[in-house]
């Protein structure tokens, strides 16, 4: 494939303002990681080791093969909510390598009031099955939970969605044959019971592991019964008595490396052929995307830029490079592995939707996986293009890329606005796997369009009523309007609300995508199947 030529002037007054601002968001979304990460207060530290438990992520070193990455998903999830006292929404969640395997890792974050599981971590919980599910990957529960945060009950128990989907989806792995393992560190209650339940193997930790519907305080209050943790879901008691525990362990330490001992049983998964070539680094320095990205959500950028610093030795195989040009499409490798792009240089116009209906057809054709590039403002509106058909033109679009049966994948990599999010598999669309760059701005449609569109609305409503027209008021819905949007489109936000599965740097796209396709190729392909286009 030819090497694409870039254009950047690195030197230019546009790149440094551009790379100074960016670096700025850079630093901003790895102080809030590091918060989220790390950050506890000291009583929380001091709770664990009196009960002689490793913190989270000393648990997730030590099960994961020495020197393997993780891809974790979600990782400021819940970080706009709850007064900012979930971070990480209370649990750890990604792809990792244990014995070998690459496996889904679900791992309850008792720093966070015990582990308690608050509406957006059952939401996160059952992404991390979901994805589970898509690619055919076993998972690894790492369970120590004080169970459901009971003042927002009615938010998480309920609903299709709610904390049951966590444990309907843990059988539906079951019934695909998709291997589960617990490690049940500290407190499994009420639903969370059913976690080590529903595994296929688990270990138990002696002294601070427990599995009970209900604990001791609920007993009493329901039965009069006084019973110690021991007593009613310790180890001793579900290794030896109920058969609900597999393995009993003296130690978290025990736990993992017995963990790993299991895993290390199981039959690799058989991947699917998919194309692949020798690796090769980009050619052009992945650094440069800082200075590329643009510091104003309005300003267009070309995206052949954005792909010469991603993609294996910068090469691209452009698909009609003459049509729809505000679509770009066409092949390329990632660590190897050849995939198809589209990439968005504008508005999506009738010919540019067409085109990525066909070149997503192709993909298909020759199951090649898809990464879909976003910065995207959505279709075309105006009269000559809906009587040119753009409506039918985009449900063309979406359409095909419904009926793929290869993976996708997506990155936020700017805007993405209306229903553009849609046709370029927007998270609705079952995106194996999407991540946000922490410029990334999403909504229905910009700012400055919802507030002028919202006055447009009111003017002619109090005309309609006879009223008198209050410039004073129109601006000032126009400026509540804005404030909310500036919040609601932000990076941060998408995030925390879990609308993508974690923000990351432009830099490490490539290493994303990279342990994404490869996780994906574990779940066989099946066929693809596209309802009826309106021609």
């Amino acid at each position: 494939m030819p090497r694409l030529r870039s254009t950047i002037d690195v030197n230019s007054e546009d790149f440094r303002r551009n790379y100074a601002h960016n670096k700025n968001l850079l630093a901003e979304f790895r102080e809030k990681q590091e918060a989220a990460r790390h950050i506890r207060p000291q009583r929380d530290f001091d709770r664990l080791e009196r009960q002689g438990k490793m913190l989270p992520r000393e648990r997730l070193h030590k099960l994961l093969d020495p020197g393997t990455p993780f891809l974790e998903f979600s990782s400021l999830a819940a970080n706009m909510a709850y007064d900012g006292d979930a971070p990480g929404a209370s649990c750890i969640t990604g792809i990792g390598i244990v014995s070998g395997r690459e496996v889904i890792i679900h791992a309850g974050d008792s720093t966070v009031k015990g582990g308690a599981w608050y509406p957006l971590t059952i939401k996160k919980i059952v992404r991390c099955l979901d994805v589970a599910i898509e690619n055919h990957l076993p998972v690894i529960h790492l369970c120590d939970s004080a169970g459901g945060f009971l003042p927002l009950q009615s938010e998480f128990f309920p609903d299709k969605h709610s904390a049951g989907r966590i444990f309907r989806n843990q059988a539906m792995l079951s019934k695909m044959g998709i291997k589960q393992l617990s490690l049940v560190f500290g407190h499994c209650t009420a639903g969370g019971a059913y976690v080590p339940a529903l595994s296929d193997y688990n270990v138990i930790v002696r002294g601070t592991g427990a599995v009970f519907l209900g604990g001791p305080p609920l007993v009493k209050a329901a039965t009069g019964e006084e019973v110690t943790v021991d007593e009613l879901g310790g180890a001793d008691v579900h290794t030896s008595v109920s058969g609900v525990c597999d393995y009993p362990a003296n130690t978290e330490e025990e736990a993992i490396a017995i963990g790993r001992e299991i895993v290390s049983q199981w039959n690799p998964s058989a991947k699917w052929a998919a194309q692949c070539d020798t690796p090769e680094e980009p050619y052009y320095d992945p650094d440069d995307l800082y200075g590329i990205i643009p510091d104003d959500i309005k300003k267009g950028f070309d995206m052949r830029e954005v792909i010469a610093r991603i993609f294996d030795g910068s090469h691209f195989h452009e698909y009609q490079p003459a049509y729809g040009t505000t679509l770009i499409c066409g092949y390329a490798n990632i660590w190897g592995y050849k995939i198809g792009i589209l990439a968005n240089n504008g508005v999506l116009f009738n010919d540019s939707a067409l085109k990525g209906a066909h070149f997503i057809e192709l993909c298909n054709q020759n199951s090649t996986p898809i990464v879909f590039l976003q910065n995207i403002t959505g279709y075309m509106i105006g009269k000559e293009y809906e009587a040119r058909g753009i409506a039918k033109n985009g449900a063309k679009m979406i359409m095909a890329q419904v009926g793929s049966h290869v993976p996708k994948f997506t990155i936020m990599c700017h805007g993405s606005f209306g229903a553009g999010n849609y046709g370029m598999c927007g998270r609705a669309y079952d995106a194996r796997l999407l991540f946000s760059w922490p410029n990334h701005q999403i909504a229905v449609m910009g700012g400055e369009q919802a507030a002028n569109t919202l006055a447009e609305v009111k003017i002619r409503q109090m005309e309609r009523n006879g009223e008198t027209v209050d410039p004073q008021l129109i601006e000032q819905l126009k400026q509540d309007t804005l404030e909310g949007y500036l919040e609601q489109t932000s990076a941060y936000y998408s995030t925390s609300e879990l609308w993508d599965d974690g923000l990351i740097s432009p830099t490490d796209t490539r290493n994303t995508l990279g342990v994404a396709i490869s996780a994906s190729l574990n779940a066989p392909l099946g066929d693809p199947g596209y309802g009826v286009y309106r021609f």
